[in-house]
């Protein structure tokens, strides 16, 4: 400081103006040079340090006015950047622009020759391929010096965006992907009508293109079926004078520019202002017809089924033919919605009755028609060989003049004919009749026909045992113990016939109306979802579709054992646990609607075993099935798997009400419940085909249980060895 003053004075040469100047100096507290250098080399260290810490890199990039490039400079960030020390590139700067793609060189090389002539700031995006292979995007930003010898110097920052570019590019895709999908975004208008101002251009499924919308040309409301537009109208009043509602959902038909019609599901949004008052509503709308038309089918096919199950119970449970042939033709009417459903008969001498008969009053009754030998045997012909005729308009066919007469007498304008054979005999005809207008006969319609045509015909069969049967009893008595004996036999045959008949005819309509069950049970457990969308994923309606592929397996399973002495497998090497992943995920509903609580202790260091994928994952879906539906709710069930002399045993455990030792001795066998125990639905047949299945595979399955202690379950497979053969 004393040099520094000493210098001020020679400077000043006047010791007056000096002493005033240290005096003032003093007064403020100037520091001392020293601290001053201190200081300036302390903020001399920080800078390269915060430099340092930048995610990217400060840079100086040179070119002379001859056209040569170097780096002057840059921070360590370019070894991260690069994947090169600072010291080679600012020797060669060559390697630099040996790292840029190959595609993005051509608009670096541009956009520096731009800012170069213009000495505008330069900024510039691509890609740099690092001496790993890595490719990075790289954002450049620098302002140009241009300097007295020609050279132009910038300085700038360099950084990554590679993560930055890579979700700009997912939004893209999934822009696309949106806009090419099959959800139609709207926002209406609080307005009559609704009128739409804004629609995504994917509305080109409907026909109609954004600007019908836009420009008011085609409001909304006026592509609503007439049908639904004031039921619409009134449920969006009514959401809309809710305040709590901020959102809702709708089916409903839109017709399309070309006329057609199609069902949409749309969940819309109620946009409100801070006051309260609607301002828009903001949506989507969904193309449905195809899943209506599903839900139409299976309501129908439901329908069918609770028919054809209901009459072969009537059947099974009495002998009264009059009373069943009156209210199958009653109930099959009503089913297909027809003018006129009866059931005739034709003996051996052609002499023809009607059994029974159901008519809608507004046409005439079919009782009573009488004709020739010669016509009853023209219409024996056409059905002897079990052909199904039908005829969607008798007007618009070639016929007899017999046939022309009855259509005409009868007023009958549709028919649909089944063959009843009883064996191999013709017994007689179940026929629908549209008598108002032309008819069109779906598949499912001649299926049912069919199918009561065989119950007909087994409940024919029954009361002619029972008509021979009261004949027998009116011989004489040796007579009747021998005639009884055979017709017990019969009978005892017939009963059998009826058990295995059983079988067959519940697991089928067991096995396929659980899926309906199933999707049912998906669909209310989505509804009880607290959040207002409802997605129904790709993933779930894959999930639906298999659980139909196994339910097919099912019936394919059964003729399998009905044909074949045993269960043909195709096994391959698999992980334990690759069949019980997919098996417990499919369960879920059950295993939600039972509150059951699965706890799953598989290794999946345990070897592989030689399994048929699909034929054990049914057997292993039966068995759980079972245990959750014979235990009450809130069960839990362990599994485990060890090795034990050379098998691999699996178990589950579970808390449940367990069972006696009898009990547990027959729960594989095959049984069927007893046709008039109204209260037992179990079929035995799930887990005697576990056991086959496990018996198949070289394995044993067992059951080790106590009342009210819980039971164990456990089943053993073989392992593969090193060659790929089943070890056993």
């Amino acid at each position: 400081m004393a040099e520094y003053l000493q210098a001020i004075r020679e400077c000043c040469r006047d010791e007056a103006a000096f002493e005033k100047l240290q005096q003032i100096l003093a007064d403020t507290g100037v520091p001392s040079l020293e601290k001053t250098k201190d200081e300036l080399r302390h903020s001399e260290f920080k800078f390269p340090r915060m430099a340092d810490n930048l995610p990217g890199m400060i840079y100086q990039y040179l070119r002379t006015h001859d056209g040569r490039e170097s780096l002057v400079c840059a921070t360590s960030g370019y070894r991260e950047l690069f994947e090169l020390e600072p010291e080679n590139m600012e020797a060669n700067f060559q390697l630099l622009k040996g790292l840029i793609h190959p595609d993005d060189l051509k608009t670096y090389e541009e956009s520096g020759d731009i800012s170069a002539a213009t000495l505008q700031p330069w900024a510039w995006e691509g890609r740099i391929i690092t001496p790993t292979g890595k490719i990075k995007w790289i954002q450049c930003a620098s302002r140009p010096e241009k300097q007295p010898n020609g050279d132009i110097i910038w300085d700038g920052l360099m950084m990554e965006v590679t993560q930055s570019k890579a979700a700009q590019e997912a939004l893209e895709r999934e822009r696309r992907l949106f806009i090419g999908g099959p959800v139609t975004v709207f926002r209406w208008l609080a307005q009559e009508n609704w009128p739409v101002e804004y629609v995504s251009p994917n509305v080109a499924q409907f026909g109609y293109q954004p600007e019908d919308f836009l420009t008011g040309k085609v409001p909304y409301g006026s592509i609503v079926h007439p049908d639904d537009l004031a039921r619409v109208d009134a449920e969006i009043q009514a959401y809309s004078a809710e305040k709590s509602v901020s959102s809702y959902e709708q089916d409903y038909r839109l017709i399309r520019s070309d006329g057609s019609v199609r069902w949409v599901y749309d969940f819309t949004t109620i946009v409100r202002n801070e006051r309260g008052e609607i301002i828009h509503y903001d949506g989507y709308i969904l193309d449905v017809t195809e899943r209506k038309a599903a839900e139409a089918q299976l309501g129908v096919a439901a329908e069918r089924d609770r028919l054809l199950g209901e009459i072969s119970l009537r059947i099974r449970r009495s002998l009264d033919l009059d009373q069943i042939l009156n209210t199958t033709v009653e109930e099959v009417r009503q089913f297909l919605q027809t003018d006129r459903v009866f059931i005739g008969h034709l003996n051996d001498n052609c002499q023809g009755k009607v059994l029974a008969e159901s008519v809608d009053p507004n046409w005439r009754s079919i009782r009573g028609w009488v004709t020739n030998d010669r016509h009853l045997k023209e219409i024996k012909s056409l059905f002897k060989q079990g052909h199904v005729r039908a005829i969607d308009d008798t007007q618009q066919v070639a016929k007899s003049r017999f046939h022309a007469a009855y259509y005409t007498k009868y007023q009958i304008r549709a028919s649909l004919c089944v063959p009843i054979m009883v064996g191999d005999q013709f017994f007689g005809m179940l026929i629908a009749n549209q008598c108002s207008a032309p008819r069109h006969w779906q598949q499912f319609e001649i299926d049912l026909l069919s199918s009561l045509a065989t119950q007909v015909a087994i409940a024919i069969q029954q009361a002619q045992l029972y008509e021979q049967l009261s004949e027998l009893n009116d011989s004489l008595e040796t007579q009747v113990l021998e005639r009884t004996a055979e017709l017990q036999q019969a009978i005892t045959k017939s009963q059998e016939l009826n058990r295995l008949k059983d079988v067959v005819l519940n697991t089928v309509y067991h096995e396929l109306r659980t899926p309906v069950l199933g999707n049912l049970l998906l669909l209310n457990n989505f509804l009880k979802s607290p959040q207002d969308t409802i997605p129904i994923s790709r993933h779930v309606l894959e999930r639906m579709i298999q659980g139909s592929d196994r339910q097919l397996g099912m019936i394919n399973l059964l003729l399998e054992i009905s044909q074949e002495p045993g269960i043909v497998l195709h096994p391959e090497p698999l992980l334990l646990n690759t069949i019980l992943t997919p098996m417990l995920k499919d369960l879920q509903p059950i295993i939600k609607a039972n509150q059951a609580n699965i706890t799953n202790l598989v290794s999946e260091d345990l070897p592989l075993v030689m399994v048929d994928a699909a034929k054990l994952q049914r057997a292993l879906q039966d068995l759980f099935t079972h245990i959750l539906k014979h235990n009450p709710p809130g069960i839990s069930l362990t599994l485990s798997a060890t090795i034990q002399a050379g098998m691999l045993r699996c178990t589950i455990q579970d808390n449940g009400a367990g069972m006696s030792q009898s009990e547990c001795d027959r729960l594989f066998d095959l049984h069927v419940r007893d046709a008039r125990d109204s209260c037992t639905t179990g079929i035995g047949l799930k887990l005697y085909l576990c056991r086959q299945a496990i018996a198949a595979h070289g394995g044993e399955i067992g059951v080790i249980s106590h009342p009210n202690r819980g039971s164990t379950f456990w089943f053993t497979l073989p392992i593969k060895n090193k060659k790929g053969k089943i070890q056993n």
